[in-house]
């Protein structure tokens, strides 16, 4: 069995805002004002994680990434670079349930009605068409999950769908 390397890109950035330099203080102000982080930085957390982690032996799991069109064509390039077809999951909720979900959570991200908003805004102007790229690749696999149900359910739903490929 493989081992699976996990890069989580918005556990990077709130690592990355607690430094002391120009870009992540650039960063820090981004974050702070919940704006979308620019996708060369947003790249940069992952693609250094794929550089200075990756053997060629392990499955990769990325969270949080793509968020963007731009994204979506550098992540394709770096899955076809290193000769990896991807399975993409997409966890399709509605609006309200995100709403629901992110208060609940409690984290610093989360914690006005205003800051949902705007993360939410953005998600639907920048990472949706990202997901309608992976929809229409014939390399990668798109594995779209009605996520608003059991966690049991949600995870049956992303088996049978790596079990298709």
């Amino acid at each position: 069995r493989r081992q699976i390397y996990q890069v989580e890109t918005g556990a990077r950035f709130r690592s990355f805002i607690t430094q002391n330099n120009l870009t992540s203080t650039l960063s820090k102000r981004v974050y702070e004002n919940v704006e979308k982080q620019p996708d060369f930085l947003a790249i940069t957390m992952w693609t250094q994680a794929f550089i200075d982690n990756l053997t060629g032996e392990e499955h990769v799991m990325i969270d949080g990434a793509p968020r963007s069109l731009p994204e979506a064509y550098i992540l394709d390039g770096a899955l076809n670079f290193y000769g990896r077809k991807a399975n993409i999951v997409y966890l399709n909720v509605s609006r309200e349930w995100s709403e629901k979900m992110l208060t609940a959570r409690g984290r610093e991200d989360d914690s006005s009605a205003m800051k949902i908003k705007k993360r939410l805004d953005w998600f639907d102007k920048d990472v949706i068409p990202a997901i309608e790229f992976f929809k229409q690749g014939k390399f990668h696999n798109l594995i779209e999950v009605k996520g608003e149900r059991s966690a049991a359910e949600v995870l049956a739903d992303i088996v049978a769908g790596l079990e298709t490929q």
